[in-house]
């Protein structure tokens, strides 16, 4: 199994590295970040006084994981569930609706600490590796 690392387990690996490495290890060369997620932790870096450290850090966090654009597949899996949601009465976070889509049209295993904020996209395979 693969899997698609959202934006709050990478903080979580880059504040204290020793509480995931075991699982960053154990699934070394399955292990995707998408460009939104990139996005989301150069902002989180950017906000910082000096950012420069931090911005190291993603770069290796980076290097160390596939990275997968937002493309045009993902796009249309995007708009696929939105509208389903939408549909069924659910709002739902669009930058994790991306996430979501890029975990869907990749087949892999999204590992985030915010489950309930992905449990009504159909399909979705979900992990929690900072659950105790």
């Amino acid at each position: 199994m693969s899997y698609l690392l959202d934006t709050n387990i990478c903080s979580a690996h880059l504040k204290r590295p020793s509480g995931l490495i075991h699982f960053f290890n154990q699934h070394s060369g399955r292990l995707h970040i998408s460009t939104i997620v990139l996005a989301e932790l150069y902002a989180w870096a950017h906000r910082r006084r000096n950012p420069d450290s931090l911005l190291r850090d993603i770069a290796d966090l980076s290097s160390d994981a596939y990275l997968l654009n937002f493309d045009q597949p993902c796009a249309r899996q995007f708009g696929e569930i939105r509208g389903r949601l939408l549909n069924q009465g659910m709002s739902f976070n669009r930058v994790d609706l991306m996430i979501a889509a890029t975990a869907l049209v990749h087949d892999l295993t999204l590992v985030t600490h915010n489950t309930k904020d992905f449990q009504n996209v159909p399909g979705l395979r979900l992990e929690d590796w900072l659950q105790p």
